[in-house]
Order: structure tokens, then sequence, then C-alpha cells
């Protein structure tokens, strides 16, 4: 079974000159529940199916799968999504043992940059760049999903 555990923030701050590689994504979503999502996604020269269990109030780590499918498959299911489709960069960066991946969003979410970095356990320590802002890990409003039907741009100021 498959587990991901991932710490959000809002960036502040540089992070480009620290980026050793960018591709473009194009993500959607083909079911919302509120225990499970089902995201396709076309990243670089490559597409996925992914499953990921709903985030349980106070963890950080979840349930997910993911299968790589025909890009051309993909291009067809994101057309299922209509208008909710995401658009960013995704920047790697590393900082000590760990890769931060910093997205840069466009469309309807842009002027939005989350970091996410990926641990092994749910304590695990990891370094902090200068460029890393609050923290939003567990608020449902930073989650791509919720993005797709709530782009950042509709957000009220408060």
């Amino acid at each position: 079974m498959g587990y991901e555990i991932e710490r959000k923030f809002l960036v502040n701050g540089d992070y480009k000159s620290h980026a050793y590689k960018s591709m473009p994504i194009k993500q959607g979503y083909l079911s919302l529940s509120g225990i499970s999502v089902i995201r396709v996604r076309i990243k670089g020269e490559k597409a996925f199916v992914t499953i990921k269990s709903a985030l349980v109030e106070g963890k950080i780590k979840r349930h997910e799968w993911e299968y790589e499918i025909p890009v051309e498959d993909a291009g067809e299911m994101l057309q299922l999504c209509e208008d909710a489709v995401i658009d960013k960069t995704r920047y790697l960066i590393r900082a000590g043992k760990h890769t931060f991946e910093v997205d840069e969003f466009y469309g309807n979410n842009e002027g939005l940059l989350i970091a996410e970095v990926e641990l092994e356990s749910e304590d695990e320590p990891f370094e902090m760049p200068d460029w890393l802002g609050p923290e939003v890990t567990g608020n449902v409003r930073y989650y791509n999903s919720f993005l797709s039907i709530h782009p950042y741009r509709e957000w009220s100021d408060d």
C-alpha cells in the first residue's frame, strides 16, 4: 500500500535561482469525494493517474497510488475536467537531504506559490530554506483538488 507524507508551505522570496529542474504540469480531478480524489496529470513528457485518500485531521500521512498512463489518454481525461484544470510549473529544489517541489500556478490560480516536501515519517526533521513562508499543511484551501473548484483568484481577503 502506498503512502504520502507531505508538508506544504507558502513561498516568500527567491526560489527559482535554487532550482535544478522545472517542468510544466496540467492536472485535473476525475473524482472528488470526502474520502478520496482521483487525479489525472500530465507532467512534462509523462502522464499519471493518482488515487489519494482524504487527509485525516491532525495527520499528514495519507494513502496514495500512482500509475503511469499514455499521455494521449491523459489529455482526453483532462477534457472531462473542463474548466477545472490546474496549470502550473513545478520547480525542484534540493535542501539538505530533501527535495522541495515549488509550484507556480497560472490561470485562475495565478499568483499562488506553494512548496511541498515529502517525508519518510510525520516527525522527520528537514532543512527549511529561507524562501519558505508560512506552513499550510492541512489547510484544505491550498490543496490542488480544492483549487480546481475554488481558484485562488476567487478567494476573498479574509
